[in-house]
């Protein structure tokens, strides 16, 4: 992966003022990654309902040991 230096500021930067419209956007495509990721998580348990206990319980134990 190559990143690039360039000479004139990112348009999403930190000195750039925030557009509403591509803000509105974004979320848009964001809860439409989140719909969609949620939707194929529920597939993927109707699918294969061994695999995604199993899962479900691997981050049930992660979060019993996890520190807040």
């Amino acid at each position: 992966m190559v990143c690039r230096v360039s000479d004139s500021p990112h348009p999403d930067g930190p000195g750039a003022a925030p557009d509403p419209e591509s803000a509105a956007a974004r979320r848009r495509r964001r809860d439409l990654f989140l719909r969609e990721l949620h939707e194929a998580k529920a597939l993927r348990e109707r699918v294969q309902p061994r695999r995604a206990r199993a899962a479900r319980r691997r981050q049930a134990l992660r979060m019993r040991t996890f520190r807040w």
